[in-house]
């Protein structure tokens, strides 16, 4: 039987947080926590049936819970840009954003409205440009920004001469690019918003393996059956052999979100055998993720394909990578 796991959230009446990818899975289980801690939970979805009934299930358990929806589709950068519009127009500060949704592994390359490959361009690109578009009010409730990774970011690297995966492609690698960009975007943040004095804070978080839909049957990545990998997954999961429960798995993300003893560029994790389950914990960021010029590349190469801009951080970037 699989073993549970829990942390204590803090009281967070008062504060506003977004979080993407919340109709199911890891983000349903993150705003449910939020919101019975107090929090007012934005969920920007793509679907509106699955986000309402995202919703009624968040106010079955938690009947006073302030949660609304807003539409979200990470995989148009119109669609961010007028979110981000949406959310400046109501003018109140953001205190947590929780980057989390994402898609794995479509069997064939396929595209995103603007023309990206769709896991770089859903999973790193439509986050990048979303902290950009609500970078006002992030800085305005002193944010705590927590992007959600993977194990996958623990190998492999940026296929720097054919982002777009154009000239080959290969639905793993792709996806841990996304992801390592996406690692590399976030320590970068918040090596800005230290140097800037933007009072964001942020950090990365990953859920190990548990099963969620991610590696399901999604025919809108052109998945029409449930892979392999899901349904061990999803029996090692039940019995509680390495790996950890949707319950279990969102908790590194609530952890780095919430908790006062968080910081800023690291990185959380399950902390059983080789971070697949276990409890929560600071682990050690992934070598992929260590290099400090690649990231100040990421940054720069992300924010021009979205076609965003961020303020000057005014300060000279690091040139020694972490050991």
């Amino acid at each position: 039987m699989a073993r549970t796991f829990d942390i204590t959230v803090p009281d967070l009446s008062g504060r506003r947080a977004v979080v993407t990818g919340a109709s199911d899975g890891f983000g349903l289980g993150l705003a449910r926590r939020l919101a019975a801690a107090g929090a007012e939970v934005v969920l920007p979805v793509r679907n509106p049936r699955k986000g309402e009934a995202a919703l009624a299930a968040i106010r079955a358990r938690h009947p006073g819970a302030d949660v609304s929806l807003r539409a979200l589709d990470l995989s148009s950068l119109a669609s961010v840009a007028a979110l981000g519009e949406t959310l400046r127009e109501e003018g109140r500060p953001i205190h947590l954003l929780v980057n989390n949704a994402g898609v794995m592994t479509p069997p064939d390359r396929r595209s995103t409205a603007d023309g990206f490959e769709l896991q770089f361009g859903t999973n790193h690109l439509g986050h990048v440009a979303l902290v950009a578009h609500l970078l006002p009010l992030l800085r305005a409730g002193r944010a705590r920004v927590t992007s959600q990774i993977s194990i996958a970011a623990r190998s492999g690297g940026i296929h720097w001469d054919d982002l777009n995966w154009e000239r080959s492609y290969h639905g793993q690698r792709a996806y841990s690019q996304s992801k390592i960009a996406f690692g590399l975007f976030g320590l970068e943040l918040d090596r800005r918003s230290r140097a800037g004095g933007w009072e964001i804070t942020s950090n990365l978080a990953h859920p190990g393996v548990a099963p969620t839909n991610l590696l399901a049957a999604r025919p809108e990545v052109g998945r029409d059956r449930d892979t392999p990998q899901v349904r061990v997954i999803r029996a090692l999961s039940r019995r509680g052999i390495l790996l950890g429960t949707v319950e279990t798995a969102l908790l590194p993300a609530l952890l780095a979100a919430t908790s006062p003893d968080a910081r800023g560029g690291r990185l959380y994790g399950p902390a059983g055998f080789q971070h697949l389950g276990g409890p929560p914990a600071e682990q050690e960021l992934y070598r992929p993720l260590r290099s400090t010029a690649d990231a100040a590349r990421v940054w720069d190469v992300s924010a021009e394909l979205a076609g965003v801009s961020f303020p000057d951080a005014g300060a000279e970037r690091p040139v020694r990578d972490i050991a």
